[in-house]
């Protein structure tokens, strides 16, 4: 064979193994780390409940997964625009946000909380908190939540761009209370810092209006294809009992409810 020849047959085996080769599938998550749902170790490797969890989707569909950081502000422009599939980070499925986008089942929901300094004063009533701040994650279903029902009553809202900012300016005194979901503020008061500045006030009245049903995976409208597999692995991973297997693996027993075996 002729060298010509030969770089033809290779040019031809490449164009055949890329046409052939399964297409990524992208998702995205949350810049700030949300523990025990997603973070990234020191490695730079991510981890995590919420992460395990695309892992097993992507078995489930046969497909490659990877996951990549976007700030929460834009990450669904960016789902629109195109830059990844979907959205794999704890959102809250809402009518607000299923105007623009399309959500999967619910894969997970857990409790909203408020928390405050250690003082055994456990009253977190919109009453009660007048005058006060309180600290949430900007752009979020806890912002929402704060501004209908403690705004009107004298509370003041303080928005971040992430969590652990909230976080530590809560232990630093800058704000009064912090609302969010209770599962990742039960890793931080867990902390040393958590342990030695806060407790846990209590669990809020559901809304399911603004807190909504539960976590989705976010896609394009138009990805109805994508939606229906998703759909069907969430339903699988039911099935063989691998949501309580991972609940089990983050000591979260008790603290989500998850999607039915049926």
């Amino acid at each position: 064979m002729t060298i010509r020849k030969m770089l033809m047959a290779a040019a031809a085996a490449l164009a055949i193994s890329a046409t052939s080769a399964k297409a990524d599938l992208v998702f995205a998550t949350d810049t700030s780390a949300y523990p025990p749902f997603t973070s990234q170790n020191a490695a730079g490797q991510w981890e995590g409940w919420e992460y395990d969890l695309m892992n097993a989707l992507c078995a489930e569909m046969n497909e490659k997964c990877t996951m990549i950081p976007i700030a929460w502000d834009g990450i669904i422009p960016a789902l629109l625009e195109k830059k990844m599939d979907g959205i794999l980070g704890s959102m809250s499925i809402t009518d607000k946000r299923k105007e623009t986008i399309n959500f999967s089942d619910m894969y997970y929901n857990s409790a909203a909380v408020i928390i405050g300094a250690k003082n055994g004063d456990m009253d977190f009533s919109p009453e009660h908190l007048s005058g006060k701040t309180i600290g949430v994650q900007g752009a979020t279903t806890h912002q929402n939540y704060v501004d209908k029902y403690y705004v009107p009553k004298g509370a003041a809202t303080k928005a971040y761009q992430k969590q652990d900012e909230a976080n530590a300016d809560l232990a630093a005194g800058r704000v009064d209370y912090l609302m969010a979901d209770g599962v990742a503020l039960r890793d931080y008061l867990n902390s040393d810092e958590g342990k030695a500045c806060c407790e846990l006030k209590g669990a809020v009245p559901v809304d399911v209006d603004i807190l909504g049903a539960g976590v989705g995976v976010g896609l394009r409208k138009e990805d109805t294809a994508l939606l229906e597999k998703i759909n069907a692995a969430i339903k699988a991973l039911a099935a063989k009992g691998t949501f309580e297997e991972l609940t089990k693996k983050y000591g979260l027993e008790g603290l989500l409810t998850l999607p039915t075996k049926s």
